[in-house]
C-alpha cells in the first residue's frame, strides 16, 4: 500500500513473479468512472471508492477462500480502506512503500501514459493514514533491497 508513484505495482508484480502467486493491480478493479474522473485531474471521494474496496475484499476473500495466497497493489490510505478490505484475514501482509513528496512528484510526472497524474497527488497525501502496524519500506532505496526487506520480514 502506499500513494500513487511509490512503486507498489513494481515490487508487488516483482514479489509475486519470485512466490509464483497470482498477482492484482488494485487499478485493474476501478470503475471506469472513477478512472475518468482521476484522468481529468478530479479527486475520488469515500463514497466513489466504496464498490471499489468492495471488489478488493472480494477478491482478496476469494482467494484466501479457496486455500490460496496473492499479492494485491492498492493504494488503501485510509485505515478504514485497510480494514474494509482486510477484515478476517488475520495472516493478511500489509507493506506500506513510504516516500517523500518530492519523489513521489517526480516519478508521477515521469510516468507516460497513466491515468493518475501528479496533480492528485496532494489529496492523496491528505488522506493518507499511515498504518501503525505493518512493514515500513522506503521509496528510496533499490527494489531488491525492499523485495529482500520484505521476504525477511515475511519469511517469504
Amino acid at each position: 500500500m502506499g500513494p500513487a508513484g511509490s512503486g507498489k505495482t513494481t515490487l508487488g508484480k516483482l514479489l509475486a513473479e519470485k512466490l509464483r502467486w497470482p498477482f492484482y493491480d488494485g487499478d485493474e478493479f476501478q470503475s471506469k468512472n472513477n478512472l475518468g474522473k482521476m484522468a481529468e485531474g478530479v479527486s475520488l471521494t469515500d463514497e466513489d471508492r466504496e464498490p471499489w474496496l468492495k471488489s478488493l475484499r472480494n477478491l482478496v476473500h476469494g482467494v484466501i477462500g479457496r486455500g490460496g495466497q496473492c499479492i494485491l497493489a492498492s493504494s488503501l490510505l485510509k485505515q478504514a480502506y485497510r480494514d474494509l478490505v482486510l477484515e478476517g484475514l488475520p495472516d493478511a501482509a500489509l507493506v506500506y512503500l513510504k516516500g517523500d513528496y518530492g519523489i513521489l512528484e517526480t516519478r508521477l510526472q515521469n510516468r507516460v501514459g497513466h491515468f493518475f497524474g501528479a496533480g492528485l497527488l496532494a489529496s492523496q497525501m491528505e488522506i493518507l493514514e499511515e498504518p501503525e502496524t505493518s512493514l515500513v519500506l522506503p521509496i528510496d532505496i533499490p527494489l531488491d533491497q525492499q523485495l529482500i526487506r520484505m521476504r525477511e520480514a515475511y519469511g517469504l
